[in-house]
């Protein structure tokens, strides 16, 4: 008795899987089909039922059925494998098409491949797909192997397949987000996009409208990869007023901000892409970062809540969860952080937030390996503020500086990795004349970056200048209703024993962020120090000087 292959397809078609796989059992052990002189057949129904295993993710039993598929395919007579590679040219590579028989063996690897692929066997996939024949390769393969290569490390083989894609695709946006990580120019990716002029020369007008938005995509790309943020955020923001509310910008824009510090413009944007499509789970992760720097729990536990209810399998879920038990239980936290990372081992806030917790539980050694990993994956100013913060844990001032000047040859118009530097340099005594034009040159850099107001504040207080570093906070207190900038200005008037002015900022730092430990600790010394007890004095760290001339004329120039 015959089983129907055209219901097989039918099946398949309409999103049937477990239907199908079950019809593909009877499909494939029909006596009617005889394996030795119809093997073309079989082989077909072998494909059929391992498409059905690949969309239900049965990835190895899908890999079995159809490496027994090829297997069969290599009986074919030559004659019939030529009609097969002619019938097969306009068919689809998806594991979506099924209705044109006989079997594509290049379609079929490329499944293999897939399947590999699914389950981050990535040298498997790429042995796979490396025998397709380059010029069999369509758009779905080449994404594939550049993806496949870039995971190995083998950056040109990776740039080579994506730059096909462009060539006949130039919308992929994936593969100019990808060739600009990978460090190609904007120029040479805008070089890949087609120019089909019509009949009287010039392109027509939608074909120019589609250029000029595409190659300011790919230069705000650029931009944003080789961490120059201002002018990738400037690009996205003219590309917002041409697409109002895309969800994609916004959420790309929201995300450079976060990283550069600009916590309140971001959380805006975070804000209205959830209030524009409230499912997005993607940068959620970073927007839930956001809500625990600024102690907004309520927010923090609903978005949580929303996100586990979207879609409990996606990395950036793991990594807000850690967010949210990183206060209660910080192994748990650790746990679901590192379970992000399980999921996608390229998703670079499971990283970071592996290094902070490893930091914040005074495992230096350990957080070093975690934002390494997050720097090779992409190097923001993040991984190399978690760096330096590592190696000043472990007294490593040396490597401390290397990194910090690292980070601003990188980013050499960002005021946040000049500060970086003078952080490092603030860390010992002999340093905190330089530490001190570092953080000067931050804020002609970027005058209302107030981590650098508040380093240089602290600096003059060490040498005793408490009058310049009120004068210095008082100016920003006009601009920003910032707890730590009101605690940094209570303790330099508890330090010039103006207790009352302390008390009043320490009040008004709680009133802004309850949850502030600097600010409730400081306010129960005061209360000491107001009712004539006179607290521990804290102790000294012993300084750590560094040598370091070699990279003194480098800083100048930088300067």
């Amino acid at each position: 008795m015959e089983v129907p292959k055209d219901q097989m397809s039918t099946l398949l078609d309409l999103g049937l899987y477990s239907s199908a796989e079950m019809l593909g059992s009877f499909l494939v052990s029909s006596s009617s089909v005889n394996a030795e002189t119809s093997p073309h057949l079989k082989a077909e129904n072998l494909t059929l039922l391992g498409d059905a295993l690949f969309r239900e993710k049965e990835y190895k039993r899908a890999i079995h059925t159809y490496k027994q598929s090829l297997q069969y395919y290599k009986n074919f007579p030559k004659q019939i494998a030529t009609r097969t590679s002619l019938s097969a040219v306009n068919r689809s590579s998806s594991p979506n098409s099924y209705n044109i028989p006989p079997i594509n063996e290049n379609e079929v690897k490329f499944k293999v491949a897939s399947c590999y692929a699914a389950l981050s066997e990535n040298r498997a996939a790429l042995a796979e797909m490396e025998g397709i024949p380059s010029k069999a390769r369509n758009l779905q393969m080449n994404l594939l192997m550049g993806k496949l290569y870039r995971h190995s490390r083998q950056t040109r083989p990776s740039i080579t397949c994506y730059r096909e894609c462009l060539r006949h695709y130039p919308c992929t946006i994936e593969a100019i987000i990808a060739l600009a990580e990978l460090g190609v120019a904007a120029k040479d990716i805008i070089l890949l996009f087609p120019q089909t002029p019509s009949r009287s020369g010039k392109p027509p007008s939608d074909h120019l409208d589609l250029s000029r938005w595409l190659q300011r995509y790919a230069e705000a790309q650029c931009c944003i990869a080789s961490n120059d943020y201002k002018g990738g955020l400037e690009l996205f923001t003219e590309l917002l007023q041409r697409f109002p509310n895309n969800i994609h910008i916004l959420l790309e824009i929201a995300k450079v901000e976060a990283i550069i510090g600009k916590n309140d413009e971001a959380m805006i944007n975070f804000e209205k892409v959830r209030s524009i499509d409230p499912y997005v789970i993607t940068y959620m992760d970073e927007y839930a970062m956001l809500l625990k720097l600024k102690s907004d729990n309520s927010k923090l536990n609903k978005l949580v809540h929303d996100l586990l209810n979207i879609d409990p399998t996606r990395p950036e879920v793991f990594v807000a969860l850690s967010v949210l038990w990183e206060r209660k239980d910080e192994r748990g936290a650790l746990s679901y952080a590192e379970k992000s990372i399980r999921i996608d081992d390229r998703h670079i806030p499971g990283y970071i937030m592996k290094g902070n917790l490893y930091l914040s539980m005074n495992r230096p050694e350990i957080a070093v390996v975690a934002f390494r990993c997050a720097q090779e994956l992409r190097a923001d100013l993040r991984s190399y503020q978690g760096l330096v913060r590592c190696y000043l844990a472990n007294s490593k001032v040396k490597e401390a500086l290397h990194a910090a000047r690292e980070a601003m040859k990188a980013m050499p118009q960002s005021a946040k990795a000049l500060k970086l530097v003078g952080d490092v340099h603030a860390s010992n005594s002999s340093g905190r004349e330089k530490a001190k034009k570092f953080y000067e040159s931050a804020l002609r850099l970027e005058p209302g970056y107030l981590g650098a107001a508040l380093a240089l504040a602290e600096l003059h207080v060490i040498e005793g200048r408490n009058g310049d570093a009120v004068l210095l906070l008082e100016r920003y207190l006009k601009d920003w209703a910032d707890d730590s900038l009101h605690v940094k200005l209570a303790q330099v008037f508890a330090a010039t024993n103006l207790l009352q002015e302390a008390l009043t900022h320490y009040e008004a730092a709680l009133r802004i962020c309850p949850q502030n430990e600097a600010a409730k600790k400081g306010l129960d010394r005061l209360e000491k120090l107001m009712k004539g007890v006179d607290p521990d004095a804290p102790e000294e760290d012993e300084e750590n000087e560094v040598d370091d001339a070699d990279g003194d004329a480098d800083e100048a120039d930088l300067l």
